[in-house]
């Protein structure tokens, strides 16, 4: 599965920018550039940017921490940034530790919970939304504004923004969505939850319980968010080849399901 490792900037091209100049003030390779953007015709001549456009940029030298990065370009603001990547409002800022979220400055460096994909023969929007378990008009918004997308067709080389399974209160961080857990996978994310109290459980695709309801305890409780580690246990084995991992919380007053996040995996 192409998920591909290393620091990523979405770069919003501005007047006056060339490639060969964006690919010499970031250190990025400029043939990667224009495969991973597919930046050559049909889709456009050449060398031929225009201002606008956003750009997918693999910074060197940083493959140990996987992270996607927004460069703020003007007239950004947060509120925009997390609309395009369908995570909320509050959770950016927190994982940003935003003191002043409405002010931000050009060039800013927001991270984004989201991974990045290869475009491999044979993919399709379509598969890869399921395969992620990312509705496709997240998946099409995540991407706006990037030459060389549309929902026919796409180039083996390009690289996708999948923004990672999120709720307004919740993101996971691992198990990656759509891949191969086993007992003892670490389950890794962050909350805003009453009393710092997550849960969390896995079943297979034919509704088997894999890992009963546990808990699990977010760094901190509401307001603020909390990071939340643990291993996932498996109480008996899967009966299908895929399933869902759920993690949510429950309401202090009913025991509802509350800021529930799907993840798809595999066994």
């Amino acid at each position: 599965m192409p998920i591909v490792p290393g620091t990523h900037v979405l770069y919003t091209i501005q007047p006056g920018d060339t490639l060969y100049g964006i690919a010499n003030r970031t250190g990025a390779s400029l043939q990667d550039l224009i495969r991973q953007n597919a930046l050559y015709p049909p889709i456009t001549e050449s060398d031929l940017i225009f201002p606008g456009w956003a750009v997918l940029i693999r910074l060197p030298g940083m493959t140990e921490h996987s992270a996607v990065l927004h460069q703020v370009a003007p007239g950004d603001t947060l509120y925009r940034i997390a609309e395009r990547y369908s995570v909320g409002l509050d959770m950016l800022a927190a994982l940003n530790r935003l003191e002043q979220p409405d002010i931000l400055s050009v060039a800013q460096l927001i991270y984004i919970p989201a991974i990045v994909y290869e475009i491999e023969e044979g993919d399709t929007l379509y598969r890869i939304s399921r395969r992620f378990g990312i509705p496709l008009t997240e998946l099409m918004r995540a991407n706006r504004s990037r030459p060389g997308l549309s929902p026919d067709v796409i180039f083996p080389g390009y690289r996708l923004i999948l923004p990672l399974p999120s709720s307004t209160n919740i993101v996971v961080f691992q198990p990656l969505p759509g891949s191969r857990i086993r007992s003892g996978q670490p389950l890794v994310g962050a909350a805003r939850a009453f009393e710092a109290n997550v849960l969390y459980q896995v079943r297979d695709a034919a509704n088997r319980v894999v890992v009963r309801e546990q808990p699990v305890t977010a760094s901190e409780g509401a307001p603020a968010f909390g990071r939340f580690e643990t291993e996932l246990r498996f109480n008996q084995p899967p009966s299908a080849p895929t399933g869902t991992l759920l993690v949510y919380t429950r309401s202090p007053r009913d025991g509802s399901i509350q800021d529930l996040v799907e993840v798809p995996v595999l066994f």
